[in-house]
């Protein structure tokens, strides 16, 4: 039975998404501040300041926490370090620590990649929240999210890459010749949660 991973990005276009939908599932990743709203089985931060909110949040007592090493957090306990560290965002982390823990085919939930308003304004469900970006300010460069999934979905060509997408996502061109990867519907998605 091959082992499914659903990692989960913060991009808007999972804010009609019922996280609750994913809490009997074998194994859940999401990064960053989901823990507010919904704990995962494994949950990634990259930005420092979002592990410290994560660790006096007291999160990585209530689940398992990966990080970057970082000599400030050698006063917590109970964190987990990637090993070595490819110093990646913490989107395509999440996914590449799915792919370590022999998940073969993963779904990939709020991985928009692109800015709202033309890609101009923030793409992130907890934007204007603490740690965040305001609503209005400009969005992150996304190339290196792109880059980094790419290459993840290239390496581990053994395995199926399903991105949940509405009608509005971006879709990489070169995303298209990865025969690996495909897109659904979140419809779909729902289909494929409770057969």
């Amino acid at each position: 039975m091959r082992r499914i991973g659903y990692v989960l990005g913060n991009g808007t276009s999972r804010k009609k998404f019922n996280l609750s939908e994913l809490k009997d599932k074998e194994i859940v990743y999401a990064c960053n501040a989901v823990y507010r709203e919904f704990l995962p089985n494994k949950l990634i931060a990259v930005d420092p300041k979002m592990v410290h909110e994560i660790v006096n949040a007291r999160a990585h007592y209530e689940t398992e926490v990966w990080t970057n090493y970082n000599k400030a957090y050698e006063k917590y306990a109970g964190l987990n370090y990637f090993q070595p560290s490819k110093g990646w965002s913490s989107g395509p982390t999440a996914l590449l620590r799915a792919c370590l823990d022999g998940c073969q085919t993963m779904y990939i939930i709020g991985f928009d990649f692109v800015g709202l308003e033309g890609g101009r304004k923030v793409n992130n469900i907890y934007a204007g929240t603490p740690n965040y970006k305001g609503a209005h300010e400009p969005a992150t460069y996304y190339g290196n999210w792109l880059r980094q999934t790419e290459t993840i979905i290239r390496d581990h060509s053994d395995r199926e890459f399903i991105r949940v997408v509405t009608k509005k996502c971006y879709n990489p061109n070169n995303f298209s010749a990865l025969n690996n990867y495909k897109t659904i519907t979140y419809d779909v998605f729902k289909e494929h949660l409770h057969k």
